[in-house]
């Protein structure tokens, strides 16, 4: 059984065709004793098959000394509609501390469609072992939810005075939290770190959707169980109460919210119980967490532009070794990369008006190099009408210039950067720029483009490189701040990656979506995080 370890799991490649984001849950039932001395310490793997090998995408906490897990860790995936997403969900018992899978004991697995879960909302089926026999009486629940309500609850939470459960020492409490199934049992939601060796514990606020506490409902009953960790997994209870989110939040800075934690079993005993201790809400807030996708529906409009390289490094274009030569099939690498991009962020635009900028030309009548000339000869109106005009104008300009030098990159992304500095002015989330740069080789100034780089992170702008032809795109991969943050030669840092670089040789072979997906992967969290960094929600967002 091969599995690939990606060591950073991918993000969800195209997420604007995204129509939701679905929570999966996840429970074990009668999973195979691994362990000798005790029960098996499962946990769960989740995999995506993309080109036809198993990815890791994510994988759950260890149950330790358990056969029946419920998992409070969960899966979140991008449900796209119009795409096959196939899934497998493996269970192994932890052995070792390692992350490779060969090191664990192997419990079982389930292979499906996200589209089958969804459909059916909840599905138990038996887990298989690698031969494809059932891995004994061993079953597997998969619950999924639609994270369509993106509001989100943060909680800060403390403890005082929590009942000794350790005969040596203190306490080790954490919570948990549960909310009613649809079969009327609690399901678990979120579980708290363990706080060691205190009866008075400070837990570091998290943050939770708000569906899968309450289903979005304020009003619906929460239980909150308070446990003593035992590293044997076999955690004493300390006490548990029920309340609403409506309730925690009437928590303030300024005046927390105090709940006894009740033991049932003490509170029948004892005549004089009081309590097991007090949980403290300190502070609740109820945000909104908005996607891509809310900025999009909120009217938010993505304004694209387009940069060709006209180097004399391409060659003639009236010789098919030329970079721009338009073949008889009429095109070539750079209207590849046009239309790939174009085609998708052309929906995103309501007029449809697209600047063409080249560079690294010598223009008529006087033959001057220009590193930011209107490929259609209109400088006070370089927009061309769709992507169809852009192509219309670039196959129409190429007789008329002369390839030149040197590989200038800063004039056109300032170019696009003074657009995207008036839009701040706007102060709402009404425009975010694009500006796909295509290009055959080594840039000439990349001091200044750095610093072109830098300075437009601060703006609503991305960029995307496309190389093509067999050139070393070296100083490019090192644009795209992926692996390091970019600086300036000033030493300034960019606040952000906005640099998306990608080969058009990797892309020769596969299909054009192929080339749309990994150019634009990485767009729709630029959008958010930068729309986020500003404190700018989108146009028509509700309040939480």
């Amino acid at each position: 059984m091969a599995y690939t370890m990606t060591p950073t799991p991918p993000g969800p490649v195209g997420s604007q065709y995204c129509v939701c984001k679905v929570e999966l849950s996840i429970c074990g039932q009668n999973l195979l004793d691994r362990d000798v001395t005790s029960k098996s310490d499962p946990f769960c793997v989740l995999f995506m098959e993309v080109n036809g090998k198993w990815v890791e995408l994510d994988r759950t906490e260890t149950a330790v000394n358990n056969l029946n897990p419920a998992f409070a860790k969960k899966f979140i995936i991008d449900y796209h509609f119009e795409e096959v997403q196939k899934l497998k969900f493996a269970l192994f018992d932890q052995d070792k501390s390692s992350t490779q899978l060969y090191e664990h004991d192997f419990l079982g697995e389930f292979s499906c469609t996200l589209g089958m879960i969804v459909s059916s909302k909840k599905i138990t089926r038996t887990l298989l072992l690698g031969n494809g026999k059932p891995a004994g009486k061993g079953m597997i629940t998969i619950a999924a939810q639609e994270l369509s309500d993106n509001r989100v609850i943060t909680l800060s939470m403390a403890g005082r005075k929590l009942d000794k459960k350790d005969l040596f020492g203190k306490s080790d409490p954490f919570l948990e939290f549960h909310k009613p199934g649809d079969d009327g049992k609690w399901m678990l939601v979120h579980r708290t770190e363990v706080i060691k060796y205190t009866l008075d514990p400070v837990w570091k606020p998290f943050t939770v959707p708000l569906v899968s506490l309450c289903d979005g409902d304020v009003e619906k009953l929460v239980k909150v169980i308070c446990y003593d960790y035992d590293s044997d997994g076999g955690h004493d209870f300390i006490g548990e109460f029920q309340t609403s989110v409506a309730r925690l939040c009437e928590a303030q800075d300024a005046s927390p919210l105090e709940l006894e934690c009740i033991n049932p079993k003490k509170q029948k005993k004892k005549k004089n119980y009081k309590n097991s201790g007090i949980i403290i809400v300190k502070s609740c807030k109820i945000t909104r967490d908005f996607s891509f996708l809310d900025y999009i529906l909120g009217g938010c409009q993505l304004m694209f532009t387009v940069g060709i390289d006209f180097t004399a490094s391409n060659g003639n274009p009236q010789e098919p070794s030329s970079l721009h030569y338009i073949n008889p099939l009429g095109t070539n690498e750079y209207l590849s990369a046009i239309w790939a991009v174009g085609q998708i962020i052309q929906d995103y635009d309501s007029d449809k008006m697209f600047p063409a900028l080249g560079f690294g030309a010598q223009l008529p009548p006087d033959w001057k190099v220009s590193h930011e000339f209107a490929i259609n000869f209109n400088p006070r109106n370089p927009f061309c009408s769709g992507v169809e005009g852009i192509v219309q104008a670039y196959s129409a300009c190429l007789p008329h210039i002369r390839f030149y030098g040197p590989t200038n990159f800063s004039p056109i992304i300032n170019h696009v950067a003074r657009f995207a500095a008036q839009a701040t002015q706007q102060e709402t989330a009404s425009q975010y720029f694009i500006l796909l740069i295509i290009t055959d080789g080594v840039i000439s100034d990349m001091d200044e483009t750095r610093h072109a780089v830098v300075q437009a992170s601060k703006l609503p702008m991305s960029i995307i490189i496309v190389g093509v032809g067999n050139a070393d795109f070296a100083a490019m991969e090192f644009l795209d701040g992926d692996s390091r943050v970019l600086r300036s030669y000033t030493g300034e840092e960019a606040v952000r990656d906005i640099v998306q670089f990608v080969p058009f040789r990797n892309f020769r072979n596969v299909p054009k979506e192929t080339l749309a997906k990994a150019v634009l992967a990485e767009l729709p969290q630029q959008v958010v995080q930068y729309f986020k960094h500003q404190n700018l929600p989108p146009i028509n967002s509700e309040p939480a």
